[in-house]
């Protein structure tokens, strides 16, 4: 017999796909009294804010895992089979496509996408550096990794060469 308390699945989806999969079982369950049996469904996201060439800023949504969506559920015959024969689904992530949960430590640093990052540097922008051992230090940006929340800077040091820096989101600022 399934276990009663609903867990965190991932669903394998054809990519571009991930909306569609998502509006489809919240409908499903909305129509058929099911919120007993999937809780929630969600698509990770982070807002970013991206200045356009005019000068103008326009926040954008972007996926944390494309290709992927979450669901909170009781592992049910009735709830496998909802979400499996979803059009787009391909299938659960885990061994054999069997649904296995995420574990609390999982779920906890997937974040679900619940905490919005709002990133104002693009690749490119000049940056200083706010804290640690390279505080006061400016650079360059060269690639963001928003999932996680990183970025290479090319630091210049203080002998004047350029170094490539991994450094957190929040520890530096564009100027």
């Amino acid at each position: 017999m399934a276990d009663s308390e609903a867990k965190w699945y991932i669903l394998h989806t054809y990519s571009g796909y991930e909306k569609k999969v998502e509006a489809d079982i919240k409908k499903l369950v909305a129509n058929r009294n099911l919120k007993h049996l999937i809780e929630d469904v969600t698509i990770p996201t982070v807002t970013k804010i991206v200045e356009k060439d005019d000068g103008k800023e326009e926040k954008v949504e972007e996926k944390l895992y494309p290709g992927y969506v979450f669901v909170k559920m009781v592992e049910t015959n009735e709830s496998w089979y909802i979400c499996r024969n979803t059009r787009g689904v391909t299938g659960f992530v885990g061994p054999e496509g069997k649904p296995t949960p995420l574990s609390e430590n999982e779920v906890r640093d997937l974040e679900m996408g619940r905490h919005d990052l709002t990133v104002n540097i693009e690749v490119g922008d000049r940056v200083a550096i706010k804290q640690g051992m390279l505080e006061g230090f400016e650079g360059d940006v060269v690639e963001i990794d928003v999932e996680n929340r990183s970025a290479i800077v090319n630091v210049n040091n203080m002998f004047g060469e350029v170094t490539p820096t991994s450094l957190g989101l929040a520890d530096i600022k564009k100027i």
